[in-house]
């Protein structure tokens, strides 16, 4: 690794010091999400001065112009799909909802279920999910993937289990936490297609938040209320990394059974690896962030922090840093996530400032356990969006998994 120059700023920058009054931003923004940064005007020159930096620096590495490149081509270690070896469902059926870049989807159905339907409204996933399975039936942008307008009757009597991940910026810090008071609150839509699709299980995603006791009131009335004269219902908060993603990404579960007897017979996913010294007996060691890439041994490793979707906020970025804490661990891992590139060969060109390895999409996609060929459409931060809010895919499979225990014997 050569010496360190000057470092490079980032999204969660906090040297910039306040300079005179707070001024806005010169930058319009439409979102009623949008939640502008109280800078002052030498704060906001900093930032515009970053910016202008940064897209000249790409462009001279994009037209060979720049810096020699430090770091070769890795070749990662991890591979997702050894995490979910393919199962036999017996010919159990499945229909997702809110589906992303298909994290569940993925999981659902190496845990062996067969698909039935893809419902998502972004027009660039339902994309990803044609390219990665030409067979599927995906119902996506404003009008066929609107989960609002399907009459969901439709498919009751041919679908085992539903599931779906809700949008997750009602209850995250990122969006406000407003809960039903968000118009991006749809739980009550995945209600309504319980209800009328009547599937043996369903399960339900979303950020741990939603579990805390802030939402307490909000999971009683418009969750577990609804459902739970026709469903028996569990909730269960898990962590990627007890499954072999080699990230800190915590998700809540809500797991639901149309009868007594399969919901006594369902027992939750019990961890499959560990990080660090907590042992487990019988499970296999979770592998760190350069280790899971393929990078040099540096003398330390940890695993990633947790990622974030490009997509939160009203403008587009290619970082996926969450917090100042995330940025922290980064640095100690030399391992730069701004600026996040297409590919491979291009995050080699585009040197960092720190000469840190940067990021490309298919590294992005891999820390959250998707397998290197899962084809992501659009562009960089459409790209990142789609990983930033996907479930792990390992994490789906296993949870999939321990219903499909149960609804096929």
């Amino acid at each position: 690794m050569p010496e360190r120059p000057i470092q490079q700023h980032s999204l969660f920058d906090t040297s910039i010091e306040a300079e005179g009054p707070i001024v806005p931003s010169r930058i319009p923004s439409t979102s009623p999400f949008h939640q502008p940064r109280a800078l002052t005007e030498a704060q906001r020159e900093k930032f515009r001065q970053m910016s202008r930096e940064s897209r000249e620096a790409r462009r001279s590495a994009l037209a060979g112009e720049g810096p020699a490149p430090i770091h070769e081509i890795n070749l990662p270690n991890f591979h997702p799909l050894d995490l979910m070896p393919q199962r036999d469902g017996k010919g159990l059926t499945a229909l997702s909802l809110f589906s992303g870049g298909g994290g569940l989807d993925l999981g659902v159905e190496r845990a062996g279920f067969t698909h039935t339907a893809s419902f998502e409204i972004m027009p660039e996933a339902g994309d990803t999910l044609r390219k990665a399975r030409s067979d599927w039936a995906v119902f996506s942008g404003e009008t066929d993937g609107d989960v609002r307008r399907v009459n969901f009757k439709q498919w009751r009597g041919d679908v085992d289990l539903l599931h779906g991940g809700p949008p997750c910026q009602p209850f995250s810090n990122a969006g406000r936490q407003k809960g039903h008071l968000d118009e991006r609150d749809m739980w009550p839509q995945f209600v309504r297609a319980v209800k009328e699709i009547r599937p043996a299980a369903f399960i339900g995603e979303n950020v741990p938040a939603l579990a805390s006791p802030k939402f307490s009131d909000y999971v009683s009335t418009s969750i577990m209320a609804p459902l739970s004269g026709s469903y028996h219902i569990q909730k269960i908060i898990l962590q990627a990394s007890d499954f072999g993603v080699p990230q800190v990404r915590r998700r809540v579960f809500f797991i639901g059974f149309r009868t007594k007897k399969l919901a006594n017979a369902w027992s939750a996913p019990q961890p499959t690896h560990y990080w660090g010294d907590a042992s487990i007996a019988g499970g296999e060691r979770c592998m760190g962030l350069r280790e899971a890439l393929g990078l040099p041994d540096i003398g330390v490793d940890d695993l990633s922090p947790t990622i974030r979707s490009s997509l939160t906020g009203p403008r587009h970025t290619t970082s996926i840093l969450n917090s100042v804490a995330a940025q922290r661990k980064f640095e100690s891992l030399q391992i730069w996530p701004n600026g996040v590139a297409a590919d491979r060969a291009s995050a080699r060109a585009f040197v960092a400032k720190n000469g840190h390895f940067r990021l490309s999409v298919p590294d992005v996609a891999l820390i959250q356990g998707f397998p290197e060929d899962w084809p992501f459409v659009g562009a960089t931060y459409m790209a990142l969006g789609q990983i930033g809010n996907a479930v792990p895919p390992p994490l789906a499979y296993a949870v999939a998994s321990s219903v499909l225990d149960v609804l096929s014997k």
